[in-house]
């Protein structure tokens, strides 16, 4: 959080978000978010979308983390496996 903080109060990167926020892209976007927080059947629309998103994505994070331990376990039977003396 300090650190947060800290980035927060440099000047380069209150700068950078000055300029950005000038942006017209910017803009739109934040009218737009406004728009759709007005409607509630929009927002909550919009709230279940990210919602059934983020799901998604957990999911998807918990199947890379799987692929990645069985990665991690395979390469550990290998290293031992080439540790065991040859029978020759």
């Amino acid at each position: 959080m300090r650190e947060a903080q800290q980035m927060m109060q440099d000047p380069q990167f209150q700068a950078r978000m000055k300029q950005m926020a000038q942006t017209n892209q910017f803009k739109q976007s934040i009218k737009k978010t406004k728009d759709i927080m007005k409607d509630p059947k929009k927002a909550e629309e919009m709230q279940k979308d990210m919602e059934a998103k983020l799901e998604e994505g957990q999911k998807k994070l918990a199947e890379l983390e799987k692929k990645e331990a069985a990665i991690k376990e395979e390469g550990e039977k290998g290293e031992g496996e080439d540790k065991k003396p040859s029978a020759n």
